[in-house]
């Protein structure tokens, strides 16, 4: 069982940034590839960002490649990501989640998953 926990989220002004964190429990934080994902009012679930637990390989979703940056550090069994220029779109829920496979970029892939934090960005 792992339990993940987000923070970092807030409101900032487009073109901002800012830099989320995903703190988990548990001694078995590099088993899991780690990801992100958010869901904005109205509309369902979408995949963000993850980081495999292998070879740390990066995957994003078109609309954040250039822009939000996923990172993760196993000695504190955190997750990251980063977000730069962020734009009034990126509005919404961010939850990060935790797979027990290499690539996981379906929203049915993960096994774990944060209460959410809420990025409101302005015009």
């Amino acid at each position: 069982q792992v339990q993940l926990v987000e923070s970092g989220g807030g409101l900032v002004q487009a073109g901002g940034s800012l830099r989320l964190s995903c703190a988990a429990s548990g001694r078995t934080f590099g088993y899991y590839t780690m990801g992100w994902f958010r869901q904005a009012p109205g509309k369902e679930r979408e995949f963000v960002a993850c980081i495999s637990r292998t070879r740390y390989s990066t995957y994003y979703a078109d609309s954040v490649k250039g822009r939000f940056t996923i990172s993760r550090d196993n000695a504190k069994n955190t997750a990251y990501l980063q977000m730069n220029s962020l734009r009034p779109e990126d509005t919404a829920v961010y939850y990060c989640a935790a797979a027990g496979r290499d690539l996981a970029l379906k929203y049915d892939e993960y096994l774990y998953w944060g209460q959410g934090t809420q990025v409101t960005v302005s015009s």
